[in-house]
């Protein structure tokens, strides 16, 4: 298999829409990476780069080593799977799988050998002689990743591949890709604007946005360390609550002052804080985090009293979207033991020891990101 540097690259359209600019990531042999954001962040255009189906305006793509800015799509040993299949609505299953191969003139036997393995590891032996129109969306999916398997790529592509499928078998292909890339033990980059699929996916996520990279890192480092305010609120399912509060230092030390309510951050965020007092600043906090109490905490409890506006029950657990007087619409996660209606006046405490501070001008996380990723 292969490594894959990216060095500066970046994209300019007409020269002046700038696409992409100056990404730098590497994708480490066999290793599982995921192209996340939001559409028209870069990531697809960044995926096509490395393809060659888009020229880079400047930087270098190196595959092993060897600088790739112009060698040609199929020179690069590189096997792309499309959001839409592409595949060939006249030929046959198996025809399709085994096109690419007798373009390049390989043996039939060994052409026939690498589509019956792949239709084995992939489920789809019984429909090699059937049209695509002949198969659903989830078996169309699992010929495009068929066909790409039986060229024995260096790199495998995929730009949101199961953009087109219903949620229930979204959540069974996720897990079929997945089981490939542990048995190909290939690398892989894999596009997509659902950061769940990020999430379940990855070995590690490039987060995209606005032409970008806004942080790179294991799923569990990302959710718990993001660097900036738009990583918070991208990554997690439902996304990060932000508050406006002001810093202000009291006789106790500093507090945040939400308007509703004041909130004594954990001691050792304090430090960080120190300079922001007389400032504003973003408070985040995710749904998690937030603890109901049947009663009010008692003084220095960081109590937050809200006003019930949605109840969503899932059956494992219980959605609430809150409201104060002072705040925009937040959620909290609960246990379906307790009992909500709407407009209930109800309280939470923020866990302030997973509280996050980001800077209101530049969106940076206020407390310094632990080592690794």
């Amino acid at each position: 298999m292969a490594k894959v540097e990216l060095r500066d690259i970046s994209k300019v359209y007409d020269g002046s829409v700038r696409a992409m600019d100056k990404a730098n990531i590497t994708v480490e042999d066999k290793e599982f990476v995921v192209f996340v954001g939001p559409s028209g962040c870069g990531k697809s255009t960044t995926l096509r780069m490395i393809a060659g189906l888009e020229d880079i305006t400047e930087g270098e793509l190196l595959i092993d080593g060897e600088l790739m800015n112009y060698v040609q799509p199929k020179d690069r040993n590189i096997a792309m799977v499309f959001q839409n299949y592409a595949l060939y609505p006249h030929m046959s299953v198996y025809e399709n799988m085994a096109f690419a191969l007798k373009i390049k003139k390989i043996p039939k036997a060994e052409i026939q050998e690498r589509v019956l393995e792949a239709a084995k590891i992939l489920d789809i032996e019984k429909f090699l002689e059937r049209k695509p129109k002949a198969l659903s969306g989830g078996q169309r999916q699992r010929v495009a990743v068929g066909r790409a398997i039986v060229r024995h790529p260096k790199v495998f592509l995929f730009d949101e591949p199961l953009s087109n499928l219903d949620a229930k078998l979204r959540v069974t292909m996720r897990a079929e890709i997945s089981a490939l890339h542990h048995r190909l033990n290939a690398t892989m980059i894999y596009v997509t604007h659902d950061q769940t699929e990020a999430m379940t996916m990855a070995d590690r996520i490039v987060v995209f946005n606005v032409g970008k990279v806004q942080q790179i890192g294991k799923p569990l480092y990302l959710y718990n360390n993001p660097a900036n305010k738009f990583v918070a609120g991208f990554i997690g399912s439902p996304p990060m609550n932000f508050l406006n509060v002001k810093v202000v230092e009291e006789s106790g030390g500093i507090v945040l002052d939400e308007g509703s309510c004041k909130l004594k951050p954990a001691a050792p965020h304090c430090e960080f804080l120190q300079n922001y007092v007389g400032q504003e600043i973003h408070f985040g906090i995710r749904c998690e985090d937030l603890h109901f109490r049947p009663t009010p905490e008692a003084e220095g409890g960081n109590n937050m009293l809200l006003t019930v506006l949605v109840v969503e029950p899932l059956g494992a657990d219980t959605m609430l979207w809150l409201r104060s007087d002072s705040t925009k619409e937040i959620v909290a996660r609960t246990e379906p033991s307790f009992t909500f209606k709407v407009d209930d006046a109800v309280n939470f405490t923020p866990d302030m020891d997973k509280a996050h501070y980001f800077d209101k001008t530049t969106e940076l996380s206020i407390l310094p990101l632990p080592g690794g990723e």
